[in-house]
């Protein structure tokens, strides 16, 4: 059980409230909804009745209150008080601080039932399905939840991941290469020449590397690693690709080969959906990619991401 729990609020060159052991937080935020009721009441009597305590204890609160931050909160003037220019800058932080405390409760309640919460997923597109499948399921289930669902190469990808603006990632790995990440191998799908299917090529059941070398090629840019990966290939078997088109949109790629003026190299899974293509394995012993769930290890995983990617993973067999 943690021990401490550290609040910090500044408001140069006023005050600081610095680390406050876990058994001041209830006075401490006790303190701060007693200075919020006199600041809006400016009347110390009325706040206390209001509160209903004594004005000797809302005095004596807001005194330490003061004392700790070093500055005056209040211009006291006879039974008169205002607010000084500390006591209005505070009065902000304080509500703010206030309303968070309130909203945590109720977000820790929450996120234990699934009622509230949001799941920040990274996914390349040939892999897109998945998630989709996964999330259709999942938001009927908990609808409360919030996804925020985005696209990118691997490279791009992982460094969210690492800056921690994903929760998870979702693409292709050959191997568990980085020690701080969590690596599910999920499946592998055969690297494919992707064609039109209204081209001569359809009859094929396979393709050697050879062959789809000459043929005019439409890929992915380089910064995508489908195309990294092809690449090595055709350099470890001394081949030089026809390769006219570069882009970084998959979609509209998909949509130039179907006009069959161009064949494109994508993992099978990529056109699972797509209608008018066709793809054909590529013959080789290496020539299949391992689709992974990639996290960070030590990151606290939240309760709604480790239910949707059981839901994932249970969808998949």
């Amino acid at each position: 059980m943690t021990k401490f729990l550290r609040i910090s609020i500044f408001v140069k060159p006023y005050f600081s409230i610095k680390s406050i052991d876990k058994t001041d937080l209830e006075m401490e935020l006790r303190q701060l909804k007693y200075f919020l009721k006199a600041k809006e009441l400016l009347n110390f009597t009325e706040a206390a009745s209001a509160l209903f305590i004594s004005q000797s204890t809302l005095s004596q609160q807001i005194k330490q209150l003061e004392d700790e931050l070093q500055v005056p909160l209040f211009n006291r003037i006879g039974k008169r008080i205002t607010l000084t220019e500390a006591g209005d800058l505070f009065a902000v932080y304080a509500q703010q601080s206030v309303n968070k405390a309130s909203d945590g409760l109720e977000l820790l309640k929450d996120l234990n039932k699934l009622e509230t919460g949001k799941v920040a997923i990274g996914v390349t597109y040939a892999l897109r399905h998945v998630v989709t499948k996964a999330l259709i399921l999942f938001s009927s289930e908990y609808p409360k939840i919030q996804f925020e669902i985005i696209f990118g190469t691997s490279q791009e990808l992982i460094q969210k991941l690492n800056h921690f603006q994903l929760d998870v990632i979702l693409t292709f790995e050959e191997i568990a290469s980085e020690a701080h990440f969590k690596y599910l191998e999920l499946f592998t799908s055969p690297m494919a020449l992707v064609t039109a299917s209204e081209t001569p090529l359809t009859y094929k059941k396979s393709i050697s590397l050879d062959e789809v070398s000459s043929l005019p090629l439409a890929l992915p840019s380089s910064g995508f690693s489908t195309t990294q990966f092809i690449n090595k290939a055709f350099e470890k078997s001394s081949l030089h690709p026809k390769v006219t088109i570069e882009i970084n949109d998959i979609p509209t790629l998909l949509e130039l080969i179907k006009t069959g003026k161009w064949h494109t190299i994508l993992t099978k899974t990529t056109i699972e959906d797509e209608k008018d293509l066709y793809a054909i394995p590529i013959q080789g012993k290496n020539m299949t990619r391992t689709a992974m769930l990639i996290s960070l290890k030590e990151v606290y995983e939240k309760k709604a991401v480790t239910a949707f990617l059981k839901m994932l993973v249970e969808n998949l067999k």
